[in-house]
Protein backbone atom coordinates (compact mmCIF):
# COMPACT_ATOMS: atom_id res chain seq x y z
CA UNK A 1 0.00 0.00 0.00
CA UNK A 2 1.33 3.44 -0.86
CA UNK A 3 2.41 6.10 2.01
CA UNK A 4 2.07 8.81 -0.15
CA UNK A 5 0.66 11.93 1.09
CA UNK A 6 -0.84 12.73 -1.94
CA UNK A 7 -2.48 9.14 -1.96
CA UNK A 8 -6.41 10.00 -2.02
CA UNK A 9 -7.44 6.61 -2.52
CA UNK A 10 -10.29 6.25 0.43
CA UNK A 11 -9.89 4.83 3.36
CA UNK A 12 -12.42 2.69 5.74
CA UNK A 13 -14.00 4.06 8.87
CA UNK A 14 -11.71 4.38 11.96
CA UNK A 15 -12.17 2.52 15.00
CA UNK A 16 -14.06 5.05 16.69
CA UNK A 17 -16.65 5.21 14.01
CA UNK A 18 -16.91 1.63 14.21
CA UNK A 19 -17.67 1.95 17.87
CA UNK A 20 -19.95 4.11 17.70
CA UNK A 21 -22.50 2.01 14.94
CA UNK A 22 -21.72 -0.41 17.06
CA UNK A 23 -23.06 1.50 19.88
CA UNK A 24 -26.09 3.23 17.93
CA UNK A 25 -27.57 -0.29 17.24
CA UNK A 26 -27.10 -1.51 20.55
CA UNK A 27 -29.30 1.55 21.57
CA UNK A 28 -31.50 0.29 18.91
CA UNK A 29 -32.06 -3.19 20.18
CA UNK A 30 -31.59 -2.45 23.92
CA UNK A 31 -33.59 0.68 24.52
CA UNK A 32 -37.34 -0.81 23.17
CA UNK A 33 -36.64 -3.87 25.46
CA UNK A 34 -35.10 -2.35 28.68
CA UNK A 35 -38.23 0.32 27.94
CA UNK A 36 -40.92 -2.35 28.10
CA UNK A 37 -39.35 -4.47 30.62
CA UNK A 38 -39.38 -1.01 32.78
CA UNK A 39 -43.06 0.08 32.12
CA UNK A 40 -44.35 -3.38 32.79
CA UNK A 41 -42.28 -3.57 36.01
CA UNK A 42 -43.73 -0.04 36.86
CA UNK A 43 -47.12 -0.76 35.86
CA UNK A 44 -47.16 -3.92 37.99
CA UNK A 45 -46.38 -1.91 40.95
CA UNK A 46 -48.73 0.53 40.77
CA UNK A 47 -51.29 -2.08 40.59
CA UNK A 48 -49.99 -4.13 43.12
CA UNK A 49 -49.34 -0.92 45.84
CA UNK A 50 -53.51 -0.52 45.20
CA UNK A 51 -54.77 -3.52 44.79
CA UNK A 52 -53.17 -5.14 47.88
CA UNK A 53 -54.11 -3.14 50.51
CA UNK A 54 -57.84 -3.87 49.58
CA UNK A 55 -57.22 -7.53 50.11
CA UNK A 56 -57.48 -9.64 53.66
CA UNK A 57 -54.01 -11.11 54.32
CA UNK A 58 -55.50 -14.35 54.74
CA UNK A 59 -55.59 -13.99 50.89
CA UNK A 60 -52.43 -12.35 50.15
CA UNK A 61 -49.82 -15.14 49.74
CA UNK A 62 -46.66 -12.36 50.84
CA UNK A 63 -48.17 -13.06 54.52
CA UNK A 64 -47.55 -16.50 54.35
CA UNK A 65 -44.13 -16.79 52.32
CA UNK A 66 -42.83 -13.31 53.54
CA UNK A 67 -41.63 -11.80 49.88
CA UNK A 68 -42.52 -9.26 47.86
CA UNK A 69 -43.86 -10.69 45.11
CA UNK A 70 -44.67 -8.24 42.39
CA UNK A 71 -47.42 -8.81 40.14
CA UNK A 72 -49.90 -10.38 42.62
CA UNK A 73 -52.34 -7.63 42.81
CA UNK A 74 -52.20 -7.61 38.91
CA UNK A 75 -54.04 -11.25 39.41
CA UNK A 76 -56.34 -10.57 42.14
CA UNK A 77 -57.27 -7.00 39.53
CA UNK A 78 -57.65 -9.85 36.32
CA UNK A 79 -59.65 -11.89 39.13
CA UNK A 80 -61.97 -9.13 39.95
CA UNK A 81 -62.69 -8.33 36.45
CA UNK A 82 -63.74 -10.88 35.04
CA UNK A 83 -65.62 -11.90 37.75
CA UNK A 84 -67.33 -8.10 37.36
CA UNK A 85 -67.67 -8.44 33.41
CA UNK A 86 -68.99 -12.20 33.94
CA UNK A 87 -71.83 -10.64 36.62
CA UNK A 88 -72.42 -7.38 34.04
CA UNK A 89 -73.40 -9.63 31.50
CA UNK A 90 -76.33 -10.90 33.10
CA UNK A 91 -79.94 -9.87 33.56
CA UNK A 92 -79.22 -8.88 37.45
CA UNK A 93 -75.66 -7.02 36.60
CA UNK A 94 -77.56 -5.13 33.75
CA UNK A 95 -80.11 -4.63 36.20
CA UNK A 96 -77.49 -3.31 38.53
CA UNK A 97 -75.92 -0.73 36.38
CA UNK A 98 -78.71 0.68 34.88
CA UNK A 99 -79.89 1.34 38.19
CA UNK A 100 -76.58 3.01 38.97
CA UNK A 101 -76.33 4.96 35.88
CA UNK A 102 -79.90 6.59 36.64
CA UNK A 103 -78.77 7.53 39.81
CA UNK A 104 -75.26 9.31 38.47
CA UNK A 105 -77.58 10.50 35.16
CA UNK A 106 -78.96 13.00 38.38
CA UNK A 107 -76.03 13.96 40.20
CA UNK A 108 -74.80 17.31 37.99
CA UNK A 109 -70.69 17.14 38.28
CA UNK A 110 -70.67 13.54 38.42
CA UNK A 111 -72.51 12.49 35.70
CA UNK A 112 -70.25 14.88 33.58
CA UNK A 113 -67.43 12.65 34.53
CA UNK A 114 -69.19 9.29 34.42
CA UNK A 115 -69.92 9.46 30.70
CA UNK A 116 -66.88 11.01 29.21
CA UNK A 117 -64.85 8.04 31.04
CA UNK A 118 -67.35 5.85 29.86
CA UNK A 119 -67.46 6.85 26.15
CA UNK A 120 -63.43 6.38 26.45
CA UNK A 121 -63.50 3.22 28.27
CA UNK A 122 -65.76 1.72 25.64
CA UNK A 123 -63.73 3.38 22.62
CA UNK A 124 -60.47 2.28 24.05
CA UNK A 125 -61.35 -1.75 24.86
CA UNK A 126 -64.32 -2.62 23.09
CA UNK A 127 -62.59 -3.62 20.23
CA UNK A 128 -65.18 -6.90 18.63
CA UNK A 129 -67.79 -4.09 17.92
CA UNK A 130 -65.77 -0.79 17.31
CA UNK A 131 -62.79 -1.71 15.00
CA UNK A 132 -60.91 -0.89 11.51
CA UNK A 133 -61.34 -3.43 8.59
CA UNK A 134 -58.81 -2.33 6.21
CA UNK A 135 -56.20 0.33 4.94
CA UNK A 136 -56.92 2.26 2.21
CA UNK A 137 -55.42 5.53 0.30
CA UNK A 138 -57.47 7.99 -0.74
CA UNK A 139 -56.97 11.16 -2.62
CA UNK A 140 -57.56 13.78 0.45
CA UNK A 141 -56.98 16.85 0.80
CA UNK A 142 -57.90 17.43 -3.17
CA UNK A 143 -57.36 15.09 -6.45
CA UNK A 144 -53.80 14.07 -6.64
CA UNK A 145 -52.94 13.78 -2.99
CA UNK A 146 -53.02 10.77 -1.53
CA UNK A 147 -53.44 9.95 2.27
CA UNK A 148 -53.48 6.86 3.99
CA UNK A 149 -56.85 6.07 6.44
CA UNK A 150 -58.77 3.54 8.01
CA UNK A 151 -61.79 1.83 6.52
CA UNK A 152 -64.50 1.66 9.46
CA UNK A 153 -68.22 0.97 8.14
CA UNK A 154 -70.56 1.62 5.24
CA UNK A 155 -72.36 4.92 5.40
CA UNK A 156 -75.95 4.14 6.36
CA UNK A 157 -79.44 5.65 7.25
CA UNK A 158 -80.31 9.72 7.24
CA UNK A 159 -76.60 10.16 5.60
CA UNK A 160 -76.68 7.35 2.95
CA UNK A 161 -80.04 8.74 1.83
CA UNK A 162 -79.29 12.16 2.08
CA UNK A 163 -75.70 12.46 0.14
CA UNK A 164 -76.10 13.06 -3.54
CA UNK A 165 -73.59 9.76 -4.59
CA UNK A 166 -74.86 7.21 -7.18
CA UNK A 167 -73.30 4.30 -5.28
CA UNK A 168 -71.75 3.47 -1.73
CA UNK A 169 -70.29 5.45 1.01
CA UNK A 170 -67.79 4.40 2.57
CA UNK A 171 -66.24 5.90 6.06
CA UNK A 172 -62.72 6.39 6.32
CA UNK A 173 -60.78 7.34 9.10
CA UNK A 174 -58.43 9.49 8.05
CA UNK A 175 -55.23 9.81 10.80
CA UNK A 176 -52.64 12.70 11.90
CA UNK A 177 -48.91 12.44 12.16
CA UNK A 178 -47.38 11.62 14.31
CA UNK A 179 -50.45 10.89 16.67
CA UNK A 180 -53.14 8.73 14.92
CA UNK A 181 -55.71 8.80 17.66
CA UNK A 182 -56.39 12.01 16.33
CA UNK A 183 -57.92 12.91 12.60
CA UNK A 184 -60.54 13.31 10.55
CA UNK A 185 -63.92 10.79 9.24
CA UNK A 186 -64.41 11.19 5.73
CA UNK A 187 -67.09 9.65 3.64
CA UNK A 188 -65.69 8.19 0.51
CA UNK A 189 -67.69 7.03 -2.68
CA UNK A 190 -66.66 3.35 -2.95
CA UNK A 191 -65.14 3.81 -6.49
CA UNK A 192 -63.11 6.49 -4.89
CA UNK A 193 -61.00 4.08 -1.88
CA UNK A 194 -58.25 2.17 -2.89
CA UNK A 195 -57.57 -0.90 -0.07
CA UNK A 196 -54.50 -2.17 0.36
CA UNK A 197 -52.73 -5.17 1.59
CA UNK A 198 -50.65 -4.08 4.56
CA UNK A 199 -52.63 -4.64 7.92
CA UNK A 200 -53.56 -1.71 9.99
CA UNK A 201 -50.47 -2.37 11.97
CA UNK A 202 -48.22 -1.64 9.46
CA UNK A 203 -50.59 1.27 8.34
CA UNK A 204 -50.25 2.79 11.46
CA UNK A 205 -46.31 2.48 11.95
CA UNK A 206 -46.16 4.11 8.32
CA UNK A 207 -48.51 7.21 9.63
CA UNK A 208 -46.41 7.54 12.87
CA UNK A 209 -42.84 7.28 11.63
CA UNK A 210 -43.89 9.90 8.45
CA UNK A 211 -42.95 7.77 6.17
CA UNK A 212 -39.96 6.24 7.65
CA UNK A 213 -40.90 2.65 8.35
CA UNK A 214 -42.46 1.23 5.44
CA UNK A 215 -43.69 -2.65 5.70
CA UNK A 216 -42.16 -5.24 4.35
CA UNK A 217 -43.77 -5.93 0.52
CA UNK A 218 -45.78 -8.97 -0.15
CA UNK A 219 -45.89 -10.61 -3.39
CA UNK A 220 -50.09 -9.48 -3.55
CA UNK A 221 -48.87 -5.58 -3.11
CA UNK A 222 -46.59 -6.48 -5.73
CA UNK A 223 -49.59 -6.83 -7.99
CA UNK A 224 -50.86 -3.60 -7.82
CA UNK A 225 -53.92 -1.76 -5.46
CA UNK A 226 -57.66 -3.24 -5.93
CA UNK A 227 -60.49 -0.55 -5.11
CA UNK A 228 -62.34 -1.38 -2.09
CA UNK A 229 -64.39 -4.49 -1.37
CA UNK A 230 -68.50 -3.95 -1.39
CA UNK A 231 -68.63 -4.03 2.40
CA UNK A 232 -72.02 -5.85 3.72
Amino acid sequence: MSNSPFDDTPRGPGLLASLRASFLTGLVVIMPVGLTIWLIWTLFGWVDSFVLPLVPARFNPEEYIGINLRGVGVIFFLVFTIVVGWIAKGLIGRSLIRFGESLVGRTPVVRSVYSGIKQIAETVFVQSERSFEKACLIQYPRKGIWAIGFISTTARGEIAERAETMGELISVFVPTTPNPTSGFLLLFPAEDVVELEMTIEDAAKLVISAGLVYPPEKSAAKAGVTPVRKAS
